[in-house]
């Protein structure tokens, strides 16, 4: 991603603790004049990261007089509210004053939405209403009740509490649990009593237990936002063929959201140097004491307590086991960003017919993340030991009692970039197609990353949070290059084209990047291209140093071995919600000895256009990239720890989770599995890219536009260093790069336009193919429906595949006068639904990448621009 030719400073959190990525909220929209993209490989000119081409949006030169907008928008059903503002004013003329200045400010806000406020099946935990042929979906509500099995099993995860006495000889509860406070119920949630036979199949629940949604109390679609900026542009003409520029930019952004209840059972985070945390099993299982203490005491019995008023075992001398979430607080999460950007820059001639061009740039981003309701270990601990906290009517607790028990958290991290480049050029000679055209540069920048762990465990595996990563990276490093381009037009009809870029790393990788084009055109109407280029993409900070991040993946039930589902049915031989309804985390470290990514990008191409408003393109790209920075294959180590109980296996560690509450002897299922980043593999992509246009004339007043853009994707494949394969399209693979949204075969849009003069009026189609429940990464084979969602029964309640998708979109304006124009939008006009997805982790039973837009359902946005 480049600004005006520029690199820009990276966010200073990568995304899954790896994939780094610019805020675009850097540029305001007032002020950008176009975006360039290039598909093919672009390291020979941009350096690393540009395996696969850029994106560079460049700027206005100049902004003439005052210009406003303002524009509101909302779902359909009252939802997600948003507005914008923005205001530039420009003075000057390049042409006729020789130069001009501008400012520019923006103001966005937007509600944020909750999974509450869509409809089913998006805002609950019961999928007992999603259906297919007959097989319908499971009640995941917490001690739900499902319409094939009845009760599901005894949930740990409401913000009820229930307890029974706890056998130390054993780490398990013994018994029945009880609710706590059995004279307040179960509150606000939903009460729920147990049948003769569903009393019987489940030996460690009440009669009566609590029934609550969370997905329907807690989870949310997307944040409330809040960002505003104002960038400023000088530009200046020097000499007779001269222009300098300075431009200035900063943008704040404020994003917020809301998580579960807190939790206090549960394992730690993977920790940096300890072992992490567990409250959910083990010898450190969750439990109230018998006697309680003035905090701080190290022994605590009778000679020094007193019995514990939260423990209803206390009078009989036994702990009790105790599960439950706080229904005191929730989990908050707020970031706070920060970019700060200066550039610079002239260009002109100089000489016999040279043309320079100097640019630099400096580029801080900074970011403040504060997490709330989050439960501090070694607090939870406190607070049982000395009963502070009232566990029996937890209202009652005392406001430092719940400070202490969930202490804010606050983390800074930064980004920098500093960077200056410099090139000259000259058409050297003519050849029979035109002048020979050279260019030579050089370029030097400065990059930095300081992002400390927000959860560390230095001072012991207590005193840390439950539930925030440990995640935290930092490292600089210079860059020195140097390149250069050469365009050959040989004839009319042939234009040949090279360029070469070396790169030098402080931290020891270095690179040539080379890169040939051609360009032949047999007649005016035809034009053939093609391109062959070497890249490179060195290991990110995250990469070479992460501290432990952890990212969730959805299981199901039917993808795991037999030998272990069978170990956790209900009496009637369905899956219990031990199986059915959980995520595992998987673990990344970095590793400093990674060496850089190398790749080889090859582009073919054609555009037909036979008249002057009529053109078709089809461009073919092949991709392989060698050396490929990936975390260890998790999936053998998971398949090895079913098949053998064992935690470690081929660089990878598997944590166990809790045990589960109706067979407490069974193999646990797999919490964490941890291991490292590699340079393992290698990745093959291959697709074609398609687009037509037409302009076409109807009348003097009305002209009609139509185009359309489509991608198939023919091969994404990665090769292991055992020489196993795994093949990803029309599939949910590749998890790691596709944080599991899949790999799409056909995507492409069709746009059509009426500009009738003083006005227009577009939509646009969208559409996203669908995809097989399969990941060959998370096991089984492409194609093989190995994901598909299950119910308790074990039957798919989904068929194989996950249905394409098309959404349309419209767009209406209507200029009033010179200085005044009115728009509107409407998104999501049919109003569609995205399909279902109850197996992708990116959001709740619908793909991201496929619907975010469209979850809202239908919306709307108007707007006016003023210009004076």
């Amino acid at each position: 991603m480049l600004f005006d030719g520029l690199r820009a400073a990276y966010y200073p959190l990568a995304d899954d603790g790896t994939r780094n990525f610019v805020d675009l909220n850097t540029i305001p929209d007032a002020i950008v004049d176009r975006v360039e993209v290039v598909k093919d490989g672009a390291s020979a000119t941009y350096g690393a990261d540009a395996v696969a081409g850029v994106v560079n949006i460049i700027t206005k030169r100049e902004v003439k007089g005052l210009h406003l907008q303002a524009e509101a928008g909302v779902a359909e059903k009252g939802y997600g509210a948003n507005q914008r503002l923005s205001a530039t004013y420009g003075y000057g003329d390049l042409s006729e004053q020789g130069f001009n200045a501008y400012i520019s400010a923006h103001y966005l806000k937007s509600k944020a939405v909750y999974n509450r406020d869509l409809g089913y099946p998006y805002n609950s935990d019961d999928q007992s209403g999603i259906c297919h042929d007959g097989v319908c979906g499971p009640n995941n509500i917490a001690n739900g009740v499902d319409p094939s099995i009845g009760f599901t099993g005894l949930s740990t995860a409401t913000n009820v509490f229930m307890v029974r006495p706890f056998d130390p000889s054993t780490n398990l509860g013994t018994g029945r649990y009880q609710l706590l406070n059995g004279a307040a119920g179960c509150g606000s949630l939903n009460p729920y009593t147990l049948n003769d036979q569903e009393y019987a199949d489940n030996p460690t629940a009440p009669r009566t237990v609590c029934q609550q949604d969370i997905t329907h109390d807690y989870n949310q679609v997307l944040p409330e936002q809040q960002r505003w900026g104002i960038s400023g542009r000088f530009t200046k003409i020097v000499g007779d063929s001269g222009e300098a520029y300075l431009e200035l930019n900063y943008e704040n952004s404020k994003s917020s959201y809301t998580g579960l209840a807190s939790t206090v059972r549960a394992n730690a985070p993977a920790g940096i140097d300890y072992s992490a945390y567990s409250t959910s099993a083990g010898s450190t299982l969750l439990r109230l004491p018998v006697y309680i203490c003035a905090r701080g005491t190290v022994s605590c019995d009778a000679a020094n307590g007193t019995l514990n008023p939260n423990n209803p075992f206390a009078a009989q001398g036994q702990e009790a086991a105790i599960i439950g979430r706080l229904p005191t607080s929730t989990e908050y999460n707020e970031s706070v960003s920060q970019v700060f950007r200066a550039a610079a820059g002239i260009k002109g001639d100089f000489g016999d017919d040279w043309h320079y061009q100097v640019d630099g740039t400096a580029m801080v981003s900074k970011l403040k993340t504060t997490a709330k309701g989050y439960v501090y270990i070694q607090h939870l601990l406190d607070v049982i030991a000395d009963g502070s906290y009232n566990f029996i009517n937890p209202s009652a607790t005392s406001q430092d009692t719940l400070d202490y028990l969930t202490p804010t958290q606050i983390n800074h991290s930064k980004t920098q970039l500093y960077q200056g480049q410099a090139s000259i050029s000259k058409e050297v000679f003519d050849l029979p197609g035109g002048p020979l055209q050279i260019a030579v540069g050089v370029a030097a920048r400065y990059e930095s990353l300081n992002n400390p762990s927000g959860n560390p465990d230095y001072n012991g595996p207590t005193e840390r949070y439950f539930r925030l990563n440990a995640f935290g990276a930092k490292g600089h490093r210079d860059v020195e290059s140097g390149y250069f381009e050469v365009s050959a037009p040989v004839v009319d009809q042939l234009e040949l084209t090279a360029a070469g870029r070396y790169d030098h790393y402080s931290t020891g990788q270095d690179n040539f990047s080379p890169k040939f084009g051609a360009k032949f055109k047999p007649i005016r109407e035809l034009m053939f291209r093609g391109t062959f280029s070497k890249g490179f993409r060195v290991p990110s900070f995250a990469e070479m140093g992460a501290l432990p991040t952890t990212g969730y993946v959805t299981q199901t039930a039917s993808a795991l071995p037999d030998s272990f589902t069978s170990q956790h049915l209900n009496a009637d031989g369905s899956y219990n919600t031990y199986l059915t309804n959980y995520s595992l985390g998987q673990t990344t470290v970095g590793n400093p000895d990674l060496k850089a990514e190398k790749s080889r990008n090859i582009t073919l191409g054609a555009t037909f256009q036979p008249t002057s408003n009529l053109s078709f393109g089809v461009d073919y790209y092949n991709i392989k990239k060698t050396g490929a920075i990936t975390s260890v294959d998790f999936s053998k180590a998971v398949s090895n720890y079913y098949a053998t109980g064992e935690t470690s296996y081929d660089g990878v560690t598997i944590v166990q989770d809790e045990v589960d509450q109706n067979h407490p002897d069974a193999q646990r299922r797999i919490a964490f599995v941890q291991g490292s980043f590699i340079n393992a593999n290698t990745i093959k992509t291959s697709g074609i890219d398609f687009n037509a246009m037409g302009k076409f004339r109807l009348n003097d007043n009305i002209t009609f536009t139509t185009s359309i853009d489509a991608t198939y994707v023919i091969k994404l494949n990665t090769e292991f260093p055992d020489g196993t394969v795994q093949h990803y399209v029309d599939t949910l693979g590749n998890f790691n790069l596709t944080s599991g949204s899949g790999t799409q075969q056909w995507r492409g849009s069709w746009q059509n336009t009426v500009d009738f003069g003083r006005g227009s009026i577009s939509a646009t189609a969208y559409y996203t193919d669908g995809y097989d429940y399969s990941a060959e990464d998370q096991g089984g084979t492409a194609g093989d429906c190995s994901l598909v969602p299950t119910n308790y029964n074990g039957d798919a309640y989904q068929g194989c595949r996950v249905k394409s998708f098309i959404s349309v979109d419209m767009t209406g304006s209507l200029k009033v006068n010179d200085q005044f124009e009115l728009y509107a939008n409407v998104m999501n006009v049919f109003n569609n639904k995205p399909p279902i997805d109850a197996t992708t982790y990116g959001a709740y039973l619908y793909n991201p990448v496929v619907g975010e837009s469209a979850i809202l359902g239908r919306s709307f946005r108007i707007g006016a621009k003023a210009s004076f």
